[in-house]
């Protein structure tokens, strides 16, 4: 499916550790949401981007193990007005693994938080996790 055309912002947050180092949470985020600029402050890592490409690796991963019904359901229930979001496996996204988790809990060091701002929610939405009678073959 085509990347929509929509105005959008895409905020990637992740809490930095006292354990941890900040160049690896950034290099986790960095696997998460792609050609962006890293901002460290206040102990936590963020990314902006304006760009639905910049999450494109999180669409294929959805796309390639069919995980698109977690995933909206998460952002069905996270949606408020404009504004939905999802939790990412800090340790997994180091390592290039997207996985999606349901509860902040499921990533010991903290999870990566994906927020998604857009008057076409929806359209993100079907084209980030498509629902199952969109999907063809």
């Amino acid at each position: 499916m085509k990347i929509p055309k929509v105005a959008c912002k895409i905020e990637v947050y992740a809490a930095v550790n006292p354990s941890e180092d900040p160049d690896k949470v950034r290099l986790a985020v960095s696997k998460v949401i792609l050609e962006t600029d890293y901002q460290y402050k206040e102990g936590s890592i963020k990314a902006i981007s304006h760009e639905l490409e910049s999450i494109s690796k999180i669409q294929e991963t959805i796309k390639k193990h069919r995980s698109n019904r977690v995933y909206r359901r998460q952002m069905r229930y996270n949606t408020k007005g404009d504004t939905t979001w999802f939790y990412l496996n800090k340790q997994a996204a180091f390592v290039d693994v997207i996985a999606i988790c349901e509860e902040a809990e499921e990533s010991a060091m903290g999870p990566i938080k994906v927020i998604l701002h857009s008057k076409d929610l929806d359209k993100i939405m079907d084209w980030l996790a498509p629902d199952d009678r969109e999907i063809t073959g």
